[in-house]
């Protein structure tokens, strides 16, 4: 951890061409730890690179077996995990050339992305004066990091003005996304979120679309406008980060009767004893995590 070392020259650094996952793995009820949905985490981080033209160094069994041995070896029984891959150093035009393609993998313990208060409680949004990048000049399915830079921006802005964190409109006006999180609505038994390709289609908004469609609830993938957030009766944000939390207040309007409701609340714990038991699980969501091995004394 403390010894990573990256050139100055880094052609990623000054030019933003990188791709990157975010995961999880959970302890499990059993005592055990799993990763959630990593095969498909890595199938997009995959699929980023693929558009972005860098070609991964690695295959998908090596890279999910470096995951694992990662977590056994950091001794994790829960933790996020950061995939990343970069252009290094070398050719220092727009052009990376034959650059070499870097990959690193880091994992750390983290708790709640907007604070156990804000899972409890919901969190509090702006609208963003920062419009999500349009399709027609990015790449909407690639997590890509350029990409984030208006997320940052946006983010910023957010924290200065007291918010727990953003809304962002597309180039249309219609709601998209908040910074690092996809977004729902809850409006007379209807669950709506926007579609692609204006937002990064999430692998937690796929799963809490599963989790909905369970339950046999009426989902739409359709655009709105923010004007319908604001009448919302409730208001989610998915992300692998965020999990499932609740929106209780935004631009300084109450979400429903301020606090959160039913269905955030169900699909929320439904999400979470999903991640912490593999028998929740659809087959390949899980994938567990080798013991750390035990050191004598």
């Amino acid at each position: 951890w403390d010894e990573g070392r990256v050139h100055l020259l880094t052609h990623s650094l000054h030019y933003g061409l990188g791709v990157f996952e975010g995961t999880r793995a959970y302890e499990q009820t059993d005592g055990g730890t799993s990763v959630f949905r990593l095969r498909d985490h890595l199938t997009r981080f995959n699929q980023s690179a693929r558009i972005v033209r860098i070609d991964l160094p690695f295959d998908h069994q090596t890279l999910e077996k470096a995951t694992l041995d990662l977590i056994e070896a950091n001794e994790h029984d829960s933790c996020y995990l950061r995939h990343l891959a970069f252009i290094g150093s070398g050719s220092m035009g727009v052009d990376p050339g034959d650059n070499p393609v870097r990959i690193g993998i880091a994992s750390w313990k983290w708790g709640a992305y907007l604070g156990e208060e804000g899972l409890r409680k919901g969190v509090r949004l702006a609208v963003s004066t920062h419009a999500r990048l349009s399709f027609a000049s990015s790449f909407g399915r690639a997590k890509a990091t350029g990409n984030y830079i208006t997320a940052v921006l946006a983010k910023r802005e957010a924290v200065l003005r007291g918010y727990d964190d953003c809304v962002m409109l597309d180039a249309n006006g219609y709601v998209a996304e908040s910074s690092g999180a996809n977004l729902f609505i809850v409006r007379d038994g209807v669950i709506k979120t926007p579609p692609p390709p204006g937002i990064l289609p999430g692998i937690t908004r796929d799963t809490v679309m599963w989790l909905a469609e369970q339950r046999g609830w009426e989902l739409r993938q359709m655009s709105f406008a923010r004007d319908e957030m604001y009448s919302a009766d409730e208001v989610f944000l998915t992300g692998t980060a965020a999990e499932v939390t609740p929106v209780r207040e935004i631009d300084d309007r109450p979400i429903g009767d301020g606090v959160p409701g039913p269905y955030s609340l169900e699909l929320q714990q439904a999400y979470l004893a999903m991640v912490r038991d593999e028998g929740l699980c659809p087959k390949g969501w899980s994938t567990p995590a080798p013991a750390p091995a035990l050191v004598e004394a």
